[in-house]
């Protein structure tokens, strides 16, 4: 015995049921681009840190010839037209010092004190005769230039126009060799922004005075800030 045909209508109905979450998943076709924006501009602040290292036989002799010399440091500091809120004590250390030999317990042989100010200079041209002031009045220890913009917000937001800018030619582009068009933007997020640190930086000893040296060459160069954003086009 043959099976009775299913009605027209109501099979035509069942399908279209079937078929509806089908055509609700199948949205607008999606593109996520990440770009990202740099710029380069000439810094306008840089930051170091210098320091005076003492060693005595006794912690407070070696304590206070470290004042002595630090504050002549920072006199020269400020002659040279560093403000105060441009200067900040960054550590004061006092140590031990010990000899050791062979199958033989350590002997103390006196005391090392450090003094390290972090300095933020505004006068870039002058850089070379500061460092060169701070040497002959007792400091041993200079850290630095690092560079960076006092203000660096105007750059981070051309950085971030010119990621913006890519983002949208790379949709383009990726649209076009689909056969597609970009419709419009779903979402914008910054991945992050970068912009020069002043810390930690490469460490430089000064040992001697350099009254009779020619004054410290400083080359301030360019500063990057950079900013990553990603975009999620409809595409058509």
């Amino acid at each position: 015995m043959l099976p009775r045909a299913l009605p027209i209508r109501p099979l035509l109905a069942a399908l279209a049921i079937l078929a509806a979450p089908v055509a609700a998943a199948d949205g607008p076709a999606l593109l996520s681009v990440s770009a990202e924006g740099r710029v380069a501009r000439t810094p306008d602040v840089a930051a170091l840190s210098t320091g005076v290292v003492t060693q005595a036989v006794s912690a407070a002799a070696a304590l206070r010839d470290n004042a002595t010399r630090m504050a002549a440091v920072v006199t020269a500091l400020k002659r040279a037209g560093i403000a105060d809120r441009d200067l900040q004590t960054s550590g004061i250390n006092l140590q031990p010092q010990y000899r050791y030999a062979d199958n033989q317990p350590p002997v103390l042989t006196g005391y090392q004190v450090s003094n390290t100010l972090n300095v933020r200079i505004r006068d870039l041209p002058g850089m070379g005769r500061v460092i060169d002031s701070l040497v002959s009045q007792g400091a041993n220890q200079i850290n630095g230039p690092s560079f960076r913009l006092d203000k660096p917000d105007a750059a981070l937001d051309e950085a971030r126009r010119e990621a913006m800018a890519k983002a949208r030619a790379r949709a383009t582009l990726y649209a076009e060799a689909a056969g597609l068009k970009v419709r419009r933007i779903v979402s914008i997020s910054e991945g992050g922004a970068t912009v020069p640190q002043p810390y930690p930086m490469p460490m430089l000893r000064a040992q001697m005075a350099m009254a009779d040296k020619a004054e410290t060459h400083v080359a301030a160069g360019e500063v990057d800030s950079s900013v990553t954003v990603s975009a999620t086009f409809e595409l058509e």
